[in-house]
């Protein structure tokens, strides 16, 4: 029992029991004085919609919007005894807060930040720069093969299950994505009717699971695939090969989580952990996996599909690449997913010890399409620990095309980080699937405040875009973003990360040194 409803029954029970002890001992009757208030605030806490923490405990939630107040003068204590000058997460969680919230986002007394600390990063300005830049950013996804092309926002919301998080926590998303214009990725654990319910922008992922679009053996449906993806809410299939919290590792989902409902929703059995396994039954190859991609594409009627990994062994990444020139096949784009990325159950050293980190994958995977030929037909995705327009700007600088955030939009729905997400016990109702919990979290309230933060968001994105004297994403350079690397020596991206050429790695007398070891390993045919 939640302590909503232990206040509930108590506001009962202790005005009853005063008023018998009463009659025999009139003095009880003072300590009215003290519990009527306390149980009048408690109603308004049951009663109000806007704070899940204070509907799910009454009275003593209101200490966490109590110390929210001087969170202010914490954090400023917290980032500046930070010793590497990197941002903080308490930061931007602040700033996701009050966007979300619709507050004032503004600084007083410049950054908090030590700009003389190795690891600064700043974007250079313009002496010219430009007055407006349209907020309406859009990117168009879908290569030559694409019969449906989809325009997307330049920040999305990134894969989270229905299962893993909340049946209102999805309504929520999908809402503020219906709202705002942006999409949302429905995570490996299926097609929900709460991913459908508010007409959201749906990007279906497929996972090693195929959950709702599998067999009785666990193996990829055709059938009930096309009948899904026919959705005209679903505007883009994304294959998971891997996710940077936990790559090489199956997706879980506890089975104190799981319900009937998202039993059959994925098409498993009751009452056992429901593990993804480690790797896909439908190909076995680098072009195994492209024909996986044709196939998908035609069966869901020509719209953009593509591919999500973390990036490990690099050869077999280029093995990929040699895949799409040997059978011409392409996906419409591929999500770097970074090895920082996060998720509600996982081994520690999973999420402490493997993957490459989203940065040096993103600089591989754009130079690796680039090396090949084939970037003006690939989109990239981002995804990993992304908050803020400035991150947003350098994962596009370092060739991403878009996106993808999940903590930050948990944020915007009220996540408070209390890192119960595997125990159904989370206290915002967000990461769990107890009625008496996520049924106190407001759809509609949440709604709001997912739009108002990617709102705000790619707002400030354009406003970047201005102050640095550009039109559009697609003129962002590596050379815009500026990192301190040690004492005064200062290096632009472009020098810290320096490319290779169009279609370099075609032919042995142009293949970069330092790429020959990876790109003679790799074989189209294996992994």
């Amino acid at each position: 029992m939640v302590i909503r409803h232990v206040f509930i029954l108590l506001s009962f029970l202790i005005p009853i029991s005063i008023y018998l002890i009463g009659m025999y001992w009139s003095p009880i009757y003072w300590s009215i004085i003290v519990i009527a208030p306390l149980i009048i605030i408690g109603w308004i806490d049951v009663l109000q919609k806007k704070q899940t923490i204070r509907r799910l405990y009454p009275v003593i939630g209101r200490l966490r919007y109590l110390f929210e107040s001087i969170r202010p003068e914490i954090q400023q204590y917290f980032v500046e005894s930070n010793t590497n000058g990197t941002p903080v997460s308490r930061e931007f969680r602040s700033l996701i807060y009050q966007r979300a919230k619709g507050d004032r986002d503004t600084r007083p007394f410049g950054t908090i930040f030590d700009v003389n600390k190795d690891g600064y990063e700043w974007i250079n300005h313009s002496i010219n720069p430009k007055n407006h830049v349209d907020h309406n950013l859009k990117v168009k996804f879908g290569g030559p093969d694409c019969t449906q092309p989809y325009d997307a926002s330049p920040l999305n919301i990134s894969a989270m299950s229905y299962g893993s998080l909340s049946q209102n926590a999805i309504m929520a998303l999908n809402k503020g994505a219906k709202k705002g214009g942006f999409a949302h990725n429905t995570g490996e654990g299926g097609l929900s009717p709460y991913h459908l319910k508010h007409g959201g922008d749906i990007i279906w992922q497929i996972g090693t699971g195929y959950f709702g679009c599998r067999n009785e053996e666990g193996n990829f449906d055709d059938e009930k695939f096309k009948q899904q993806s026919s959705l005209p809410q679903v505007k883009m299939i994304e294959i998971k090969l891997s996710q940077g919290a936990k790559p090489g590792h199956g997706g879980i989902l506890p089975a104190i989580k799981l319900t009937q409902e998202i039993a059959e929703i994925r098409h498993v059995p009751m009452g056992k952990d429901v593990i993804s396994p480690p790797s896909h039954t439908a190909f076995n190859s680098p072009v195994g996996l492209l024909k996986f991609v044709q196939k998908v594409r035609k069966l869901c009627g020509g719209k953009p599909v593509g591919f999500k990994l973390c990036i490990g062994n690099k050869f077999e990444f280029l093995g990929i690449c040699k895949a799409m020139l040997e059978t011409g096949i392409t996906p419409d784009f591929i999500t770097v997913d970074g090895g920082e990325g996060g998720t509600g159950a996982a081994p520690t050293e999973m999420t402490n010890a493997v993957g490459t980190p989203l940065r040096d994958a993103l600089i591989f995977v754009n130079s690796a399409l680039i090396g090949i030929g084939l970037r003006n037909k690939i989109k990239i995705i981002a995804s990993g620990k992304v908050f803020s327009a400035f991150h947003l700007l350098r994962a596009i600088a370092l060739g991403a095309d878009t996106v993808n955030s999940a903590r930050g939009m948990m944020f915007a729905l009220g996540c408070i980080q209390s890192r119960t997400c595997n125990t159904d016990h989370c206290p915002t109702g967000i990461a769990t699937q107890d009625p008496a919990r996520f049924k106190s979290l407001d759809v509609e309230h949440k709604a709001k405040r997912v739009k108002a933060y990617q709102y705000e968001t790619v707002k400030n994105l354009a406003e970047l875009l201005a102050v640095a004297g550009l039109d559009h994403l697609d003129q962002l350079e590596p050379a815009h973003i500026n990192q301190r690397v040690n004492g005064t020596v200062v290096k632009n991206y472009a020098q810290l990360y320096p490319g290779i050429t169009e279609s370099c790695l075609l032919s042995e007398k142009t293949l970069p040194e330092d790429w020959k070891y990876d790109w003679q390993r790799s074989n189209a045919m294996a992994w």
